[in-house]
């Protein structure tokens, strides 16, 4: 049986014919930018598979609506214009006469307005995302791709999804990089450079931009390589993939995240690779060939290995090996082994999860940004997950040893305008001056509090504990910190508040820590300020601009 369905595409837009070929399939000729697909939670997930001539083209699991639909997400199919192709659903196919092209995002009217759109950190525009993958800085441009499901705003059809930036604070949204294929589906990974082609994969003076990630199965998971000649925008899988198996030496499945970065002092690369207990190190001299060499227990997912100087002083410097919750160890490398001299330590606590360094940063600017996934939900959103402020990472020498401090990057204060600033208030009058911000669906709150009553002290936010500083068990919110002074009674906090998330930076980056913005919705007393007779002796107030 054959049907005509009309389909509207929008103001000024034409209408375009879907042919149904069964009662699950539909054949449509791509004229437009964008294919828009509704979704509803409601429904059970099944697979939707494109086809083009007879070869299929994608496949992904989508809880495709069949009546009205909770949110929409879309495909890019620019690169298919003029072509024909069948949609093919294995699950209630009711809804494939919903689906429609166009040359805008269903809703794109109102993407970044939405009510619970994070300001100031970077979301996807639909969609599930988590780790950051392939951070990398190429010519002016830093690349930010990160794990995401496209059709959906809940965690499945792991793609490598992409956004670049002038300034790690402004982001452009691009096309989905890397997409399943029949070795698997696109796990974590990283990002190099190879200016000297030792992978063969240069075109003239084009150094490729390469990508190692993970591709996983139910069965194992599996080491492969991707390059781009052309800055991200498109890549080419390299055909003899996978180049690392390892599942039957480890008798694991966890083999998975590489982090790969160029040794200079060994003319080699180094490939991390967090395998069932811990990182282990490979060497290579093309990216494609990889050997065994050494394995650190006592880490999870998503490795990192880096080297940072002391106190600034380059000719003093470390190694940090760490994982995804953000523990780390401070060693020494040779390129082949890392050799921990003190750890575990943590710097940072809360949502964020699975941390990347960038690589390629220009020794002149030498510095070590990180950004995490913050493992927030954004309520009745077409979208979910987040990604936290870039933080440069430093080493400082403490009392307890040469230790890990995170901070915003400095292009973040941009943002940030001051309209506010006191010293020397009492808990009462510093809450007080706050008072005006209750409602605030963004800000930044710098302060300075000192304890001279109280052993314990704190800034609340309709009853959300900002900072909640335990003087007698050295906590600050549940956490151990021990300040740099033992017997101090101070305590700096640098709060960071967006419409559904809150990171703070207690005493310059010294400790920080993320967490989901969940106000008491039964409190209204607002800003806070808590504590036996304390001193705010610092209270900066800014407001926040928007990225969007």
């Amino acid at each position: 049986m054959k049907t005509t369905l009309k389909m509207m595409l929008g103001i000024g837009a034409l209408l375009v014919l879907f042919q149904v070929a069964n009662a699950a399939d539909i054949v449509i000729k791509i004229n437009k930018r964008y294919l828009n697909l509704p979704v509803s939670q409601k429904q059970n997930r099944a697979n939707m598979k494109f086809e083009i001539a007879g070869k299929q083209e994608r496949i992904f699991k989508i809880r495709l609506a069949k009546d009205e639909p909770e949110y929409w997400v879309f495909c890019d199919v620019s690169a298919l214009k003029g072509k024909t192709i069948k949609i093919s659903y294995d699950g209630d196919g009711s809804g494939l006469d919903k689906i429609y092209q166009n040359d805008e995002i269903e809703g794109q009217k109102s993407i970044y307005k939405e009510k619970n759109r994070p300001q100031f950190h970077f979301t996807t525009k639909r969609g599930w995302i988590n780790d950051p993958n392939g951070l990398i800085f190429y010519e002016g441009e830093y690349h930010l791709f990160y794990q995401h499901n496209p059709y959906e705003k809940e965690w499945e059809n792991m793609s490598w999804g992409h956004a670049v930036s002038k300034d790690m604070i402004h982001w452009e949204e691009l096309p989905t990089a890397l997409s399943p294929d029949n070795i698997g589906t696109m796990f974590s990974g990283s990002a190099v450079i190879d200016y000297n082609n030792t992978a063969g994969f240069n075109k003239r003076n084009t150094p490729a931009m390469v990508a190692t990630y993970t591709a996983f199965t139910d069965e194992k998971q599996v080491q492969c390589v991707a390059y781009s000649l052309d800055k991200g925008r498109t890549w080419t899988k390299y055909s003899k993939n996978p180049i690392i198996d390892s599942k039957a030496k480890w008798n694991s499945n966890d083999t998975r995240d590489p982090r790969v970065f160029w040794y200079k002092p060994g003319n080699h690369w180094v490939l991390v690779l967090n395998e069932r207990d811990g990182h282990s190190i490979y060497n290579s001299k093309n990216l494609k060939d990889w050997t065994f060499e050494s394995h650190t227990t006592g880490f999870w997912e998503c490795p990192d290995l880096f080297e940072l100087p002391v106190d600034g002083d380059k000719s003093k410097t470390k190694w940090v090996m760490y994982g995804a919750s953000n523990t780390y160890m401070i060693g020494t490398f040779d390129g082949k082994k890392f050799t921990p001299e003190s750890g575990k330590h943590y710097y940072v606590t809360g949502t964020i999860y699975a941390a990347q360094t960038f690589t390629n940063i220009p020794e002149s600017d030498g510095r070590r940004i990180q950004i995490g996934w913050g493992k927030v939900s954004h309520p009745d959103m077409p979208f979910n997950g987040m990604m936290l402020l870039p933080t440069e990472l430093k080493l400082k020498t403490t009392k307890d040893g040469v230790r890990l401090f995170s901070e915003p990057i400095k292009e973040a204060d941009q943002l940030f305008e001051s309209v506010g600033e006191w010293s020397n208030l009492n808990e009462k009058d510093a809450s007080e001056k706050l008072k005006a911000y209750n409602n605030n669906d963004r800000i930044r709150i710098k302060t300075k509090i000192k304890l001279s009553h109280a052993t314990g002290a704190g800034l609340n936010l309709f009853g959300q504990k900002l900072l909640d500083y335990d003087m007698n068990f050295n906590l600050v919110n549940g956490v151990f910190y021990s300040p740099e002074d033992m017997t101090s009674m101070e305590i700096s906090a640098d709060i960071y508040i967006d419409r559904t998330s809150i990171e703070v930076f207690i005493d310059g980056g010294a400790y920080s820590y993320s967490m989901e913005r969940k106000p008491d919705t039964k409190n209204t007393e607002g800003f806070h300020f808590w504590g036996n007779n304390i001193d705010v002796k610092e209270l900066k107030v800014y407001t926040v601009k928007s990225i969007w």
